[in-house]
Order: C-alpha cells, then structure tokens, then sequence
C-alpha cells in the first residue's frame, strides 16, 4: 500500500487543493476499521425469524377479530360482548393492542345489537390504560400527545354521536383519566354536550327508538307519516292470516292497509268516469334501517277546459291565509309575472300498503275501496307496477343457479288467481320509474 512516488508524479500535487486531496486520500488507506469487542458479539439476525416474527405481527392484529368470530358461534348479546371486552382487559395488564383490539369492537357492535347502549361504550373506554397518554407539559399538549390513541377516542364518539347516544358524567371521567382535560377527545365531548340538548327534538315528526314488529302496526304508522291530512282514516282491509285452499295447500293471505281522507274522497267522487285511475307503485319508504312499500292511488292532471278554480275559505284555516289580496303600488320597473316553474301533478285518491304487492292483493284493497267510493266500480283502473317485494313472493329457488321444474298444476292456479276482473285493464310496465316526494 505504502508505494515511493517518482519526483516527476509530484508535479501534478502542486497546487494547494491537489495536495490536500494527495494527503486525505493516503490517510483513508492507511487508516484501519476499529471495532469494540461488544460489537463482535452481536450475530446478525436470521432473515427466517424476521418472517416469522412478522407473522407474529400480523396474527396480532387479526386475534381480536378473531375472539369476536369465536363468540359469535353463540349467541350474539350484550353479555357475550362483555364477556370479549373482559377477557382482553385481564389478559395483559399493559393493555397491548388497545387500539386496534377497540376498533374491532367498534365494528362488531351493530352484529352484537349493543350499537345504542352507553354501558358498552363506557366499558370500551375504561380499556385504555388510565394516566398514560396524559400530556405532562403545555409542548406534549402541543403537538399532539399520543395522536393515535386520541385518534381511537374520539373515533369511538364519533360513532356515539353517529347513533344519536348522548354521553353521561362517567363518559367524561374516563377521558379525563386516559387523555387529560386539554385533549381532542375532551373536546369532541363538549361539542357533543353542547349541540345534543339542543337538537334531541327539533324533529316535529319523530321516529320511534323502536319500531312495531307486526306488519299491520307498522304500515299504520308508515301511512300516517305520509298522509298530510290529520282526517285521514286508516282501514285495515286484510290481517296476515293462513287459509287452506280447496286442494287441501296452505296459502298465506298478506295484509292490507290502507288510508284515505275526506278531501281525497271528495275528489274522487268529482272524478270524470271516462279518465282512467292508476295504481303505480311500489315506492320506498324508510323508517330508520327499516324499508316498507307503499302504492298509490292516483290520475292524471285534469284538461284545462276541466280545471275550475274555487274560491278560497277564509275561516278554513286560521293558522295562516291561504289568499292574500295586497293592493300595492307599483313602478314601470316592476314586472307583473314571475317565472316559476310549476309542475302539475294529478291527484292522489288513496294509499296502501301490503307485504305483497301482486295484481290479485291490489284487487282485493280496490274492492274494498268501493264501499265507500262506489264510483270505482264505473272508472277503469289501471295497473302501472315496477319490480319490487312483491318478487321476494314468488318461489325461490333451492339450489341457486340451477334451473328446476315447475308444477303444470300449480301454474295454472296461479294463472286463474292472477285474471284480472272483466270491470279492470292491467298495464304492466316494468321499466317505468316514477318517483314520488315525501
């Protein structure tokens, strides 16, 4: 390494910057690597035990679904949930994956029905461990002390607020002994203390917490909501029931409900007899996570050599004029007509609704409107119905995708139940949309 330059080499090294380099370049060969008899001690680490140790990792992260999955075999219940939460909280005294173990939980709250119990999240809250994220000066409060686990908090009342459940004093105890009082959970508590109270009931239509479990409480409850008139009468036409039919077969009979007010009832009767009636449907209505059908009633906009304009009663509503004759001045400026865009539409004489929504069931409720609007019987209805619960009805198949063979028998009793009555015209027309405002 240690070779003799010839004088005639020296002559490039001249220069100060060139000599500089002459000299680094032969220290860095001369210098040797220095090590502490420590460090020759340390092996290096086998590739095979970082994959096996990264498995480990992932394992991890998958067992507290996996505690959920093995209690689920059971019966899903708020003890069941308990009992998942506590076993993770005796397991480890230092809590290891609390974060990921109370996003899981989050989860598999709705599967369990504890979804709306304040007990459930408290409990969840008292899985952090107590006076370890709490920021100790105002520069850890600062920038955010433990920004994951205060992430999973306020994750877990976002998901409270989501559900409309209102925290107690435990709720903001438990923060206060996870995070501190200057935290971003403390904060997302207090805007949830702040606005709740204020907005618990500023719906004037309130749904119930719980909705009726039999159909025909449930269809009162869904046409009231949709009938604007507080007159309107909800006749049951039909109870859910099971009949054994002349060839010895069990047939389940659906329920009919529907509702009609005396303004509706009036406009029917002043119906023109030669203009066609529809029943259009079916159209959604939601009642929280519930969904229900309902079918109308209905005609087309009157002609305008029909339209007659009746005057306005002023005692018929005291609450607030229904015509208001305001003689004011006007400018040149002023225009006389304003451009808005009316949409007409027909009337609406009746709704129903029926857990199944076939030619046949919508029959029997037209029938049954004919005991008191006899003019039915001389108007042409027709049938505009769209795919809907009333297929749910139909036979399902066993083994799906693969075909299989129907009864000759049983399509001809459907085909004779499904003849339409000589008085009514049937317009099926599945790719027809409508839609209807609530």
């Amino acid at each position: 390494m240690n070779q003799e330059l010839h004088p005639a080499d020296l002559s490039t090294w001249r220069s100060p910057v060139n000599c500089f380099a002459f000299l680094y370049f032969t220290n860095q060969v001369q210098r040797h690597f220095h090590s502490s008899p420590s460090c020759a001690k340390i092996q290096p680490v086998p590739t095979d035990y970082e994959e096996d140790l990264g498995k480990k990792k992932v394992k991890s992260l998958v067992t507290h679904d996996d505690l959920f999955e093995k209690v689920s075999k059971e019966v899903k219940t708020k003890a069941t949930f308990n009992r998942v939460v506590d076993v993770f909280t005796k397991r480890d005294i230092r809590r290891r994956g609390h974060v990921e173990f109370i996003y899981a939980a989050l989860k598999k709250m709705p599967e369990f029905g504890v979804e709306r119990d304040l007990e459930v999240y408290n409990k969840l809250l008292d899985v952090f461990p107590k006076e370890v994220f709490v920021p100790r000066n105002f520069i850890q409060r600062m920038f955010n002390h433990y920004p994951r686990q205060q992430e999973c908090g306020v994750q877990l009342l976002e998901q409270m607020e989501n559900y409309g459940i209102m925290p107690n004093v435990d709720t903001k105890v438990l923060l206060v002994q996870v995070f501190g009082e200057k935290s971003h959970p403390i904060r997302k508590y207090q805007r949830l203390m702040y606005w709740f109270p204020r907005f618990k009931h500023t719906n004037p239509f309130p749904v119930p917490r719980h909705l009726p479990e039999d159909p025909v409480d449930l269809a009162r409850l869904s046409l009231t909501r949709i009938a604007s008139d507080m007159d309107a009468k909800v006749t049951v036409y039909q109870f859910p029931c099971t009949d054994i039919s002349e060839t010895g077969e069990e047939i389940t009979l659906p329920h009919i409900v529907g509702i009609q007010s005396p303004d509706q009832m009036e406009l029917l009767a002043q119906h023109n007899p030669t203009r066609p009636v529809f029943v259009e449907g079916p159209f959604p209505l939601w009642l929280r996570s519930t969904c229900v059908h309902y079918y109308v009633l209905r005609a087309d906009t009157r002609p305008p050599e029909e339209q007659v304009e009746e005057p306005y009663d002023p005692e018929r509503c005291l609450d607030y004029p229904l015509q208001l004759d305001l003689d004011l001045d006007r400018d040149l400026g002023d225009e006389g007509n304003f451009d808005v865009n009316h949409v007409e539409e027909g009337p609406v004489f009746a709704l129903c609704m029926t857990s199944q929504g076939d030619q046949t069931t919508l029959n029997q409720w037209i029938s049954g409107l004919q005991e008191n609007n006899p003019i039915l019987g001389h108007v042409p209805t027709l049938f505009r119905l769209e795919a809907g619960p009333r297929e749910l009805q139909g036979v399902v198949d066993p083994d799906p995708g693969h075909g299989y063979d129907s009864d000759p028998e049983t399509e001809a009793q459907a085909g004779e139940r499904a003849q339409p009555e000589p008085d009514l015209i049937v317009e099926e027309e599945p790719q027809r949309r409508q839609g209807m405002k609530q």
